[in-house]
């Protein structure tokens, strides 16, 4: 690998995960990781732009922001690109009357969308929301449309709480294209438009930012398709396998936060 000085030379805009980069959610609001709150105090500090990228789709942006402001994290919803919001977007765009597999957590964000008759399905980390009847139900709506439309808020396979990892969307939305013979929409990360909707917030061209994440999949690869670099953390969902990914090569390994800002602000800032 090129010395860390060529490898974050150019750059002027990060783009932070939180799960598994900032804290480990759990029950009880989950916790800060090691010395994470005061690296993202320090990078805003610097010359660089920052945005906060998530999946998150058991809370509002409203609520994350909230629980991430009480662990100590600078913060605000305005810096948040998160996927139920760009979802609820397409929906009025489109026209499209969802049928919601989704949290209680995060139903807000559809309050003023139209859910009557439903023409697609919306599927987001509903926890313990997937039941067999509930995905059943899905499975008939999109089943009785002669053109179903499916949409994701996002494609990841587990992520990491304070209890352990946790069974993500992607399973389940995997489930339903097999079923119903079709491909979801996935509004999320690794999907090329979601990168791009963050990279215009910024201001940033692609070559002048970088992703700091812990999904070697969702993260890392997904930015690294929209030219971007990124560095995997190893906390969070990491797996020590992920380094050795047939597909996907980070552009640096770091064991936390706090080592990808000393280093950021040590190179990229000159």
């Amino acid at each position: 690998m090129a010395a860390w000085g060529k490898r974050l030379a150019g750059v002027r805009g990060v783009l932070l995960d939180i799960s598994g980069v900032l804290y480990d959610g759990g029950e009880d609001g989950g916790a800060p990781i090691r010395g994470s709150v005061e690296a993202v105090a320090r990078l805003k500090q610097s010359r660089l732009k920052v945005r906060f990228c998530t999946n998150e789709s058991q809370k509002s942006r409203q609520e994350l922001v909230g629980l991430l402001r009480r662990q100590g994290f600078d913060i605000s919803e305005g810096e948040v690109t998160a996927p139920a919001p760009a979802t609820s977007l397409i929906l009025k765009e489109r026209g499209l009357r969802p049928h919601l597999l989704v949290h209680d957590g995060v139903r807000s964000e559809f309050g003023q969308i139209d859910t009557s008759n439903p023409n697609c399905v919306v599927i987001a980390d509903a926890g313990e929301g997937f039941s067999y009847q509930n995905m059943n139900k899905a499975f008939r709506v999109l089943m009785e449309l002669e053109k179903p439309v499916l949409i994701s808020l996002g494609k990841g396979r587990y992520y990491k709480e304070t209890s352990g990892l946790m069974l993500d969307v992607g399973a389940y939305m995997k489930a339903l294209e097999y079923a119903c013979g079709i491909e979801a929409e996935v509004v999320g990360k690794p999907s090329p438009e979601y990168f791009q909707s963050a990279l215009k917030e910024m201001g940033v061209e692609a070559h002048e930012a970088i992703m700091i994440g812990d999904d070697i999949v969702g993260d890392v690869g997904g930015a690294q398709r929209c030219g971007m670099r990124a560095l995997q953390v190893r906390t969070g969902k990491f797996r020590p396998s992920d380094e050795q990914h047939p597909e996907v090569k980070a552009d640096g390994y770091v064991d936390n936060l706090a080592e990808a800002v000393d280093l950021l602000l040590q190179h990229a800032t000159k």
